[in-house]
């Protein structure tokens, strides 16, 4: 992040002698991005992070990734997804889409996870609905509706719901972070930021968990493995650095318009490695006096675009089908645009209630098991009124 955080307790001077009340050592832990030339943190702990006790290799059952082939413009609806009644966060979270820079997922979880750690890249979710609470290392923070939630690599966290919780899951293999563009050279937002600091919860107190023989489930390069530790890692006493997690609310975000219609990147909110997260959000659209507020047709030559709605309507894909919860894939290859009769609809408009989290990725997405139980095979054919099946 790019803004320093000081939490709990933490000595003077860094890589010194900081004991306990009864005497001990605490143990420093330094996490770090980039081999030490990025954002770090350094944390205390009362007990060793790197004590463990077992490590055991664990299936990974994702499933297989299809291509998008023959190449279409497709559909999905998250909310035909099925759960079971204790679903979790981690384990039960469903593959979308995916390719080598990116995992894209969804989970609906209603009773805690187990402990876990990412380390192929940092995770960013969007809640869609529900509360609950994000226990991590660092210390707890409180999420529901509409928060972006940012878990940096290697952090070990669990998510505890309150009520079900809805989550788009995006998995990077590499680090998420605020458009570079929007910060200065020592990382502070600027001026024409859509978003700044003060929008910006992180964990404000140490949680202090005990336990012992604690398992962790680990995501590597090379599959899954869980470790047990001797003690619980939620035993920080306290710690600061730029490197926590963090959450911002899609509310927050301040949409910025023009004259006439604004293109994607006005409406981004993260960067990651080969991808960037959008956030459309209510707004007073253009103001020109021949404007056509929708957007115009485009193909996305070097990207893939995928659209998660989250609330209100949205204008350019009324009549497709489209719904609260629902997804549109428009890959590259494929010219796109409003559905048919929409930017004539749109003319005089000068609000649009709509929200919508966009992914662009630079490479393909391919299909996920999740993804193929919840298309509507019909989505392509919608703006030409016939094809195969109409």
């Amino acid at each position: 992040m790019p803004y320093y955080r000081r939490v709990g307790e933490i000595p003077h001077k860094r890589h010194t002698q900081f004991r306990s009340p009864q005497g001990g050592l605490y143990a420093e832990e330094l996490m770090g991005v980039e081999g030490f030339s990025a954002d770090s943190a350094l944390l205390y702990h009362r007990y060793l992070p790197t004590a463990i006790v077992d490590a055991v290799a664990v299936p990974d059952e994702r499933g297989q990734l299809t291509p998008n082939h023959p190449l279409k413009p497709r559909s999905f609806r998250t909310q035909d997804l099925k759960f079971t009644a204790d679903a979790d966060a981690v384990t039960d979270r469903r593959r979308l889409f995916g390719n080598n820079d990116v995992t894209i997922g969804f989970a609906v979880a209603t009773v805690p996870s187990p402990l876990y750690r990412n380390a192929t890249g940092d995770e960013l979710f969007y809640v869609q609905g529900g509360s609950g609470t994000l226990e991590t290392i660092y210390g707890a923070l409180e999420i529901g509706d509409g928060d972006y939630v940012v878990i940096p690599t290697s952090c070990t966290y669990r998510v505890v719901p309150r009520e079900p919780l809805q989550l788009l899951t995006i998995e990077a293999r590499g680090h998420i972070g605020p458009p570079k563009r929007y910060l200065s050279s020592k990382g502070q937002f600027l001026e024409h930021s859509p978003y700044c600091e003060r929008d910006i919860r992180g964990p404000s107190a140490p949680l202090l968990a005990e336990g012992e023989d604690v398992e962790v489930l680990v995501r590597h390069r090379a599959g899954l493995t869980r470790y047990t530790y001797a003690n619980h890692p939620f035993d920080v006493v306290g710690w600061d650095g730029c490197l926590y997690p963090w959450v911002f609310n899609i509310d927050d975000f301040e949409p910025i318009t023009g004259r006439v219609h604004q293109p994607p990147p006005v409406h981004q909110t993260f960067e990651g490695p080969n991808f960037v997260v959008c956030s459309f959000c209510p707004r007073k659209v253009d103001y020109h006096p021949e404007s056509i507020p929708v957007p115009y047709n485009h193909a996305n030559v070097d990207s893939d675009e995928l659209m998660f709605y989250v609330r209100g309507n949205y204008e350019a894909r009324k009549g497709s089908g489209i719904g609260i919860g629902s997804l549109s894939l428009h890959p590259s290859g494929f010219t796109h645009g409003p559905q048919p009769g929409a930017a004539e609809a749109s003319i005089g408009a000068d609000y649009f209630d709509e929200t919508a989290v966009m992914v662009d990725t630079f490479a393909p997405l391919d299909l996920g098991e999740a993804a193929e139980a919840s298309e509507d095979p019909g989505y392509a054919w919608t703006w030409s009124g016939r094809g195969p099946g109409r």
